[in-house]
């Protein structure tokens, strides 16, 4: 095998149900007949983005018109090792159809990442767990609501579709955030949502939470992915991001981008250096810091995977 790496541009194609499209490997290539995100090589001096116009026209019959940097992973082959760009395309235009003859499937997102079509090409794999993360991350502030103003909060929210929890309660004794983390586990199982606890592992596994979430701290000295379902971590630079990526946390948070309520008369670091900090990132990077829920778009064109907020979620009405 050659140590060149081929690069490619992969298109993950997203309908607004959240269900995405996969396409089969046609016979006469490499793993013909596993199933894949469309895609393919960038050709030299070739932009990722353009690559990925070309390859959709060529393989799908579509455009692009809406199309987000995501994720870049890096997989090494018995044939090759390949650097693959993933954007989000949620818009597109033209009649669509597998020009290559492949045979073409949408899957359902969500929680379960079971296929309906198999094998799976490896390198994608991964994206599967990614794009079952919602777009929103909502991150509790009881003490400052109430804990049954926040409960209240938190119903209203999973009604309207909120689905990504974090329990970050710093002030509050242990026995009773061990009985509120039960109380937000209970409601958000009710709604499907998930829930992470913060910074302490032990508590996530007492409460029967899904996960844990550890502060920028605990992340640089951990030296291993802690043993739950979902685990994440708030960073603040382009290092910090590279260290969760490589214990193999499932996503980052990543901010403050605006200037926060929490944090009066402070800048925060501007989209142009959270795009630069997320660049080629492995993991899915929520933005942080001041976001509304209209940020989303800006937050999307600037390559997170959705935005963070410790207070937009949680309002009455």
């Amino acid at each position: 095998m050659t140590d060149k790496i081929v690069e490619a541009s992969v298109a993950v194609i997203v309908r607004p149900d959240g269900s995405y499209l996969l396409a089969q490997r046609p016979p006469g290539k490499v793993y013909a007949g596993y199933w894949e995100f469309p895609g393919g090589k960038i050709e030299p001096g070739e932009a990722a983005l353009a690559a990925l116009a070309r390859e959709m026209r060529e393989e799908l019959n579509i455009e692009p018109i809406v199309a987000h940097p995501w994720l870049t992973r890096a997989y090494v082959y018995p044939h090759a090792s390949v650097k693959l760009h993933f954007f989000r395309v949620t818009e597109w235009r033209g009649e669509l159809h597998g020009r290559e003859g492949q045979q073409l499937a949408w899957q359902h997102g969500g929680h379960d990442t079971t296929l309906g079509v198999e094998p799976m090409l490896p390198a994608n794999a991964p994206i599967l767990r990614a794009l079952a993360l919602p777009a929103v991350y909502g991150i509790s502030h009881a003490a400052e609501l109430g804990k049954e103003v926040f409960l209240q909060r938190l119903e209203l929210a999973l009604q309207r579709g909120l689905r990504l929890v974090q329990l970050r309660e710093k002030t509050l004794p242990q026995v009773e955030l061990l009985e509120l983390a039960q109380r937000v586990v209970a409601l958000c199982r009710r709604h499907g949502a998930r829930v992470l606890v913060n910074g302490d592992v032990e508590l996530a596994r007492a409460a029967g939470a899904d996960g844990v979430h550890f502060a920028a701290t605990q992340l640089m000295a951990c030296t291993q992915r802690p043993d739950l379902a979902l685990c994440g971590a708030s960073c603040h630079n382009a290092a910090e991001l590279r260290h969760a990526e490589m214990l193999g946390f499932d996503f980052a948070v990543l901010g403050a981008v605006q200037p926060t309520p929490s944090h009066p008369g402070i800048a925060g670091m501007g989209w142009q250096a959270f795009r630069d900090a997320v660049r080629d990132s492995a993991i899915p990077v929520y933005a942080l810091g001041g976001m509304q829920l209209d940020d989303l778009g800006t937050a999307w064109r600037h390559g997170a995977h959705g935005i963070a907020t410790m207070r937009a979620v949680w309002l009455d009405g």
